[in-house]
């Protein structure tokens, strides 16, 4: 393997002119990178700004940002076999047009089915035109490709612009209207695609590879049960779960869907994800620590904004500088990471165990904590454990999936299901459970509570009944949070105990093959498909 990643010379970029310092190159496409990634269709941190000023619903607006995830998802599959068709400058002036079409229909449609697909459609073009500039400066990052530095870069990209979009879009709105930050996004990436045409030139690689052997059919099916499973998750509450048709129609074509994958997966040569995929033994470990970690950290949407704007009074700007804190969190995690697993080479299980310690201390800070007079810098603790858990457990689990003995026309494939169950289940399946689960105990708590209130009590007689019952409820709800964090508390204790007995020697050592390996395993992949 050592002959794959042997000394090539000073890293340099074709595709950039030779009038560019070399050492600016790489920084170039970081930039576009960023862009891109700013630029996600609707931005969830003005949900309130845009349900105050349209006829959408809270939950129109989440499944929208929701559908950007499902379409980065689905991209997984097929986006090598993209990057080997165009070049990346093509790649980048197409996402980047189709990204400002979004961010103008965004900014206008009250269409949800609209806005959902348009947003889905952003989401795919988004992670094609991100994998073309992290794949163009990967040797920059690595030179010997070791994936678990390069997902360390990914992921203090990623996550970290996914706080910041969320801030600027805030403070955009504080000061004008949350419209503008569509504007804003539309000029950025208007200034790429102009750095673009006058700053890369169109080089293709040695052998162009058709989009021959792509199965279609199977990534409309599976972006249909992704976007079912979501509409679940979003709309369960609002529609009473399964006592609604609309449930019960997502949840028949979620299942017709998945059925019909599963069916066509047994006799197509290449299917858009294979059984291979789905039955391998890292993507199933994965999928499964998913579902528990991300569900442990769910009381993030369902608990912390209402905690803060409604026990706590904070405003918009004192909710949105809580971000702060995460990304704090974020850039220290990546940075343990980097250091203990990326170069240290610390076992899969060392580190899965200290993910779920700061999940831990998160769950066990707020559980103590939660109370009326809560300050604002008393929330830095728990929020920075929380964004250090959330990305060291991507990071680890990410470069678990490139090391799952997949070969590489598979291995895209269990990308789609990481990305399915890590984003999309992770950001809606977590919350639905928790939510319900916060309502039961809301009522619950709010009764026991209301036994001892009597109208002819002579300490409540001069209060109104309304402001009563309005006292009744906030109190439920801090009681019913603090259950719930203790309930979560004692999941990540026994998950932790659990992680504690298994023995797991593996570390990490996955080595992303060359380039051109992967171009002669793709055109392998073409000609089966012609034949």
């Amino acid at each position: 393997m050592a002959d794959w990643h042997a000394p090539q010379g000073p890293f340099n970029i074709p595709d950039v002119p030779d009038f560019i310092p070399r050492r600016l190159k790489p920084y170039l496409f970081i930039f576009f990178v960023l862009i891109v990634q700013f630029s996600g269709g609707v931005y969830l941190a003005a949900a309130s700004d845009m349900v105050g000023t349209t006829a959408l619903m809270q939950e129109d607006i989440l499944m929208a940002g929701y559908a950007s995830l499902i379409g980065m998802s689905i991209n997984f599959a097929v986006m090598f076999r993209i990057k080997f068709r165009f070049s990346t400058r093509t790649q980048l002036i197409v996402a980047g047009i189709v990204l400002i079409a979004a961010n103008i229909i965004c900014a206008h449609t009250t269409s949800v089915p609209l806005l959902v697909i348009t947003c889905l459609i952003a989401g795919w073009f988004r992670m094609q035109a991100t994998l073309a500039c992290n794949s163009t400066i990967q040797l920059w990052i690595t030179p010997v490709r070791d994936m678990a530095i390069f997902f360390c870069y990914v992921y203090i990209i990623v996550d970290s612009v996914i706080q910041l979009s969320g801030i600027a879009t805030i403070y955009t709105a504080f000061h004008s209207q949350w419209e503008y930050m569509h504007w804003i996004m539309t000029g950025l990436l208007l200034l790429m695609i102009l750095m673009v045409m006058v700053l890369l030139k169109p080089v293709r690689g040695p052998m162009f590879i058709p989009l021959l052997g792509i199965d279609w059919i199977g990534a409309i099916f599976w972006a249909g049960f992704m976007t079912s499973f979501t509409f679940i998750c979003v709309y369960g509450n609002f529609y009473d779960w399964w006592d609604a048709p609309e449930i019960r129609g997502a949840t028949l074509l979620a299942l017709l869907c998945l059925g019909i994958n599963l069916w066509r997966a047994t006799f197509l040569h290449h299917p858009y994800i294979s059984f291979r995929a789905m039955k391998n033994r890292n993507v199933i470990r994965a999928t499964m620590v998913y579902l528990v970690f991300f569900t442990l950290l769910a009381t993030e949407h369902v608990f912390e904004h209402s905690y803060a704007a409604n026990i706590l009074g904070f405003d918009e700007t004192n909710l949105i500088d809580l971000n702060w804190y995460v990304f704090a969190g974020i850039i220290v995690g990546c940075a343990i990471t980097y250091f203990t697993f990326a170069l240290h080479k610390w076992r899969y299980k060392t580190m899965t165990a200290i993910g779920f310690t700061f999940a831990a201390i998160y769950l066990a800070y707020f559980y103590f904590l939660i109370d009326y007079g809560v300050e604002k810098e008393m929330l830095f603790l728990p929020l920075f454990f929380r964004g250090m858990a959330s990305v060291i457990i991507s990071i680890v689990f990410l470069t678990s999936i490139v090391q799952s003995g997949l070969p590489f026309t598979v291995f895209p494939q269990a990308l789609t299901i990481n990305g399915f169950t890590g984003a999309v289940m992770g950001a809606t399946l977590g919350p639905a459970i928790i939510g319900e689960f916060l309502r039961h105990t809301v009522a619950k708590n709010a009764a026991l509570l209301g036994i001892n209130i009597v109208d002819f009590n002579p300490d409540t007689l001069h209060i109104p009944l309304n402001q009563l019952y309005g006292m009744v409820q906030l109190q439920a709800l801090v009681v019913s949070m603090k259950e719930i964090y203790g309930w979560l508390l004692i999941i990540a204790l026994v998950s932790l105990l659990l992680i504690a007995v298994s023995y797991s020697p593996v570390r990490p050592w996955a080595i992303f093959p060359k380039w051109s390996t992967i171009r002669r395993s793709i055109k392998h992949l073409v000609r089966t498909a012609k034949a």
